[in-house]
């Protein structure tokens, strides 16, 4: 084993640790309510820098794989799902989810330029992006039948099925009693 695996295998566990964060965080954002007790501009800054840290891991992820001659990636098989020379259905997988998150990213830099309503429909992508990583994690990964893998793995499954159940509950939608007790209402004379 050789110092670019060890980086990419790294990488790889800290990238989907982090888009598991990133997709609970998303998730808690569109409450509007206090999560952890943090206002909704702090998990927003959360949220946005885990977002760039993931996306730094994942580039260093798959540049040290592209790197390593074990691994037998090619450029092509970055971009091309299903092409890879080894285990090409899982790194094909890898392939598919890198591009979801490329498709996250340059929304997101241009979210002022295409709107919201544009930024919002590719955003939706993240809730496809996070299982294809994961199924490419635990299919590709020295590590994915490991008892401590296991463990992450049912933990990250955990905190994401426990957001998107919450959001589509209908407790999420309700409006704390203290902030609804601090928001003005208009008056009858008021528009």
């Amino acid at each position: 084993m050789n110092a670019l695996w060890y980086v990419g295998r790294g990488t790889g566990l800290v990238s989907i640790l982090l888009l598991t964060l990133v997709v609970a965080l998303g998730v808690a954002n569109r409450c509007g309510r206090r999560v952890l007790g943090l206002p909704r501009f702090a998990v927003a800054a959360v949220h946005r820098s885990a977002s760039l840290l993931g996306v730094v891991f994942v580039a260093v992820h798959v540049l040290t794989l592209l790197l390593d001659p074990d691994a037998r990636l090619s450029v092509l098989d970055l971009v091309l799902p299903f092409h890879a020379a080894l285990s090409p259905f899982w790194y094909g997988l890898g392939t598919v989810a890198f591009d979801l998150l490329a498709a996250l990213v340059v929304t997101s830099l241009l979210r002022a330029r295409i709107g919201p309503r544009v930024w919002r429909g590719v955003h939706w992508l993240a809730y496809a992006c996070w299982p294809i990583a994961l199924g490419h994690g635990l299919g590709s990964g020295s590590d994915a039948g490991s008892g401590w893998m296991l463990v992450v793995v049912g933990v990250c499954v955990a905190a994401v099925l426990g957001a998107v159940a919450w959001r589509f509950s209908p407790r999420f939608a309700e409006v704390d009693d203290r902030r609804a007790a601090t928001i003005p209402r208009p008056t009858a004379g008021a528009r």
